[in-house]
């Protein structure tokens, strides 16, 4: 799910090394699928934690949703600390996210027939004491506890995706079809390596079975080789793939689409 971008009058900020990202701007569609390579730049070193801990459900409340937003621009730029109104800039990026994900999870959004806000969380106080900024940037409150937003995805049911490869299966046309996308796909990058992408995954999949759907695809980026390790170790195949001249005109890597059928009991 590729991500990342520049907007406005602001420097040009750089694609981030985290995991499956997104689209290459916030500006286009405010909907990322993932796609970059997951190559480290920065030197982060990853926490293991006590998985037990962990939360993954779907968010519908403000604070999750501006929690999940946060987590997202933050996971899928890589902003330089002492560039002028680096902050400001990462808050209206946030910001255009945060209402354009209400308004795909409202149903407000033409050509998304349901959309769900799938997301990992932990109590702050696990890990306040090793990661203050985000602590900060992604915290909200669930019940009367502090927790933190540590993982993200959406799952889409539409026929397709702007700007994106679009699924063959099922062959139905209209609003009633059966076939979904994963997008905005991150995982904070000091808590890599928990297995955190393959259990939101999984809960996207029990979410898309219960809606009914059939078919479940994902866009990843050709040479982004950890995250389709974790697909296909998930249970997605490959498809097709983007031509190489889309890609170019697009400005972007070129992308592969991968399918997954899921039963329905």
């Amino acid at each position: 799910m590729t991500l990342i971008s520049s907007l406005c009058s602001f420097p040009p900020i750089h694609p981030s090394s985290t995991f499956p990202n997104s689209t290459s701007t916030f500006s286009n569609h405010n909907l990322r699928t993932q796609i970059q390579s997951f190559a480290s730049s920065t030197n982060i070193c990853t926490q293991k934690i006590d998985t037990s801990l962990i939360t993954i459900a779907e968010s519908f409340y403000d604070d999750e949703l501006w929690a999940a937003s946060s987590l997202r621009v933050r996971s899928f730029n890589q902003f330089r600390p002492d560039t002028y109104g680096v902050q400001d800039h990462a808050k209206y990026l946030a910001e255009r996210e945060f209402e354009a994900l209400k308004e795909r999870i409202s149903g407000k959004k033409m050509g998304f027939r349901r959309v769900s806000c799938i997301n990992a969380s932990l109590p702050v106080s696990h890990i306040s004491s090793i990661y203050d900024d985000l602590c900060s940037s992604c915290k909200f409150s669930a019940s009367g506890e502090d927790r933190v937003l540590v993982g993200s995805l959406d799952l889409n049911q539409c026929l397709s995706l702007p700007d994106e490869i679009v699924g063959m299966k099922p062959k139905v046309n209209g609003a009633d079809t059966t076939r979904a996308y994963l997008s905005n796909v991150c995982v904070a990058r000091e808590l890599h390596r928990n297995g955190l992408a393959y259990e939101l995954l999984e809960k996207s999949k029990l979410v898309a079975r219960n809606w009914g759907i059939t078919d479940l695809y994902v866009h990843v980026a050709v040479d982004n080789e950890p995250a389709k390790k974790l697909y296909m170790k998930s249970g997605f195949i490959y498809e097709s793939d983007e031509p190489a001249w889309q890609a170019r005109f697009l400005d972007r890597p070129r992308r592969l689409l991968l399918w997954m059928g899921l039963s329905i009991s």
